[in-house]
């Protein structure tokens, strides 16, 4: 007797339907799975039979049992599969009056004892089963809440397989579980301890911040050790814009494939803020492995990427933030898969001038020799630097002056500033597809949106002579003049705000290739 339903396989951090198709008859005994299954796929036909017996239901050993997958040119990989083909079994067999499954789907792995265990990916197969029609799927219990948030389709978090064949039968009525995603974002919008205000003695790099977190502008930061750099980077998700439900779900179906991480939530709501150590392989920073998952800059799509002590990291690791950063995607291509990862975050990063910390410090005196201070800083790549289209001192402050130095402007005041300028580029941008914030203009559209006077092109092109500017920094140049402006809500792109947005290039303005030589 042949019975159907449908469960899902992950690629990347999209999802596809797949059909599992049982078929038993009595002859010798024999379990056969088909349709490109890897080998925990395959270590199905020991789980489930254990798993059906130790929860009650008994099966004769003489049952020929075929499995198919399909559509069977997919691989299959992982123990997702174990529910749906165990409750298909159990209905092939006719013993059971379970219902039509044909608008069923079913995801979980089985433990030895009947027990549905958590697994990786739920949300983006859940949207695809609400895609394709589905009208109901069962879901491991703790990934409930996380699959919940999909509208359109009835969630069923179970806890063994005893609950999922007594819904089924009609023995055991389970309510769906519906979470309102927009209602969790305003629960957690102000849940931080970190401010702003609590920033003394660095105005200018607050301020610059500011206009980084306004456009989506990346930004380095180059100050001594205790300058505050850190603490800066690490209050930045707090002037971000609230998350919209579009980008809370595109940022959870991404972590939702990675896997449950320590103080990461199932559901992400709050903006990502990413700070992996500096020993860090390329592979952990932009993904991969032998089954492809999302690295730190897809774990920080829509969020923060902060690189503290920016040097240290190898120079091969950073060089791969290259693509990323330019194309606000990561394609990652395996033997086993090839897979398109999301990646559009805003790097902030962090270094000091030397290895010692205290070239160019007022209050401190440098050990370092001129060929260290060039071979630490050369670390970094031009082209990589090019990317970064704010680098900014950040010097040290005066300790004994800490105690009567007012407060910094807090995170509300300069969120309601990044606010303003955000909807001025919302509104701006409103018939681009793709594009946000100035910094995700395409370069042909900036003659558009950056319109200059002859004498502010004249001004400009003496300062890059000066410089020595790439094309891609006089880009950089534009875009940030721009959010400079949007943030003084002027229509026009002025004089002083390229001014600005230039001083801004600070390590295109080094002398003898070294920092504020």
């Amino acid at each position: 007797m042949l019975a159907k339903c449908y469960s899902g396989a992950v690629s990347g951090v999209d999802a596809q339907k797949v059909e599992i198709e049982v078929d038993t008859s009595l002859g010798t005994s024999s379990f056969a799975i088909v349709g490109l299954p890897d080998t925990s796929v395959k270590e199905a036909k020991d789980r489930i039979p254990a798993a059906i017996g130790n929860s009650g239901f008994l099966l004769k050993r003489e049952y020929e049992v075929t499995v198919n997958l399909a559509p069977a040119d997919v691989k299959k990989e992982g123990s997702i599969y174990d529910l749906p083909i165990a409750v298909a079994l159990l209905k092939s067999t006719g013993k059971f009056d379970i219902e039509d499954l044909r608008d069923t789907a079913l995801v979980g792995e089985l433990a030895l004892s009947g027990e549905v265990r958590p697994v990786r990916g739920i949300l983006p197969m859940v949207m695809e089963m609400r895609r394709h029609g589905c009208r109901r799927v069962f879901v491991p219990a703790e990934n409930a809440l996380e699959a919940s948030v999909v509208r359109g389709i009835d969630v069923l978090g179970v806890r063994s397989l005893r609950e999922v064949i007594g819904s089924l039968t009609g023995e055991l009525t389970i309510r769906p579980v519906h979470t309102d995603i927009s209602k969790l974002i305003e629960e957690h919008e102000h849940n931080t301890l970190d401010d702003f205000a609590d920033v003394k003695g660095q105005c200018a790099a607050v301020e610059a911040m500011t206009i980084a977190v306004a456009g989506g502008h990346n930004i380095l930061m180059i100050g001594s050790p205790g300058s505050g750099k850190t603490m800066i980077a690490r209050r930045v998700p707090t002037i971000l814009p609230p998350m919209t439900v579009e980008e809370a779900l595109e940022v959870s179906r991404i972590h939702s494939v990675a896997g449950p991480q320590k103080g990461v939530s199932r559901i992400t709501v709050q903006r990502p803020f990413r700070a992996p150590h500096h020993t860090v392989s390329s592979i952990g920073l932009l993904g991969g492995g032998t089954r492809p998952v999302p690295g730190e800059v897809s774990l920080a799509h829509r969020g923060v990427l902060f690189l503290d002590e920016f040097p240290e990291f190898s120079r091969h690791t950073l060089e791969v933030l290259r693509q990323p950063l330019e194309d606000g995607h990561v394609g990652v291509s395996r033997a086993s898969a090839a897979c398109d990862f999301p990646s559009r975050f805003m790097l902030v990063a962090a270094m000091n001038p030397c290895p010692c910390g205290y070239y160019n410090d007022a209050r401190h005196h440098c050990r370092c020799t001129m060929s260290q201070i060039l071979k630490y800083q050369n670390r970094i790549s031009g082209p990589l630097i090019d990317r970064i289209d704010m680098q900014i001192e950040v010097p040290s402050v005066d300790v004994s002056k800490l105690p009567v130095t007012a407060k910094g402007v807090s995170s509300a005041q300069l969120r309601k500033r990044v606010m303003v300028a955000r909807e001025i580029q919302k509104k701006r941008y409103s018939s681009m597809i793709g594009v946000r914030t100035n910094s995700d203009v395409k370069s042909r559209d900036m003659v558009d949106v950056c319109k200059l006077t002859s004498s502010m092109c004249a001004d400009l092109m003496r300062m890059i002579e000066k410089l020595n500017l790439s094309a891609r920094a006089y880009d950089k140049i534009l875009r940030v003049a721009r959010t400079i402006a949007d943030l003084e809500e002027s229509d026009a792109v002025v004089s002083r705000h390229l001014m600005s947005a230039a001083m801004y290039r600070k390590l295109d303005s080094r002398c003898e290739n070294s920092f504020w030589a």
